[in-house]
């Protein structure tokens, strides 16, 4: 059951990501590196406030939403009543959630798509290298302990 509601977990958050980008790849530039967003706005893309009004409005519904997710699945259909059982369902979600944002989206999904590439920046790298996804990722790893903790810690109070 956890491999499925892990592949459910991760489908939500590509989803996510695909809406956000409905209007096409423009609409994600604050996913970008910060060359390729200075060439959007200076050849007429965009411009920065639209790039901060769309990655605040983003990011603020992409935590709750997959906050609401994991705390669900840990509290409601996994049914984990205590601290320990929650921390460790939630530590594993974050986890896979982690490595498959740097591996199946920016490694796989951006790194092989040209619905990623932005018109008038393709002379700018814009996909990670190995070594940025594994410093990213391997520092994300350590915050997620913590935040593992935070998720499990509402999953008791709530659930």
């Amino acid at each position: 059951m956890i491999i499925i509601q892990l592949v459910l977990y991760c489908l939500l958050f590509t989803g996510m990501v695909r809406l956000s980008v409905r209007g096409g790849a423009i609409d994600g530039l604050y996913f970008y590196p910060e060359p390729v967003q200075e060439r959007a706005i200076a050849i007429g893309l965009t411009d920065r406030d639209t790039v901060r009004r769309k990655k605040k409005r983003f990011m603020t519904s992409f935590y709750l939403v997959m906050l609401a997710a994991l705390l669900l699945i840990v509290g409601f259909w996994n049914r984990a009543a205590d601290f320990k059982t929650a921390y460790l369902q939630s530590l594993l979600f974050l986890e896979v959630m982690n490595w498959y944002d740097g591996i199946v989206i920016d490694k796989i999904w951006v790194g092989h798509s040209k619905f990623w590439v932005l018109p008038g920046t393709e002379d700018i790298p814009f996909v990670q290298t190995w070594k940025q996804v594994l410093k990213k990722r391997g520092l994300l790893t350590l915050i997620w302990v913590v935040g593992a903790a935070v998720a499990a810690g509402l999953v008791v109070l709530l659930f």
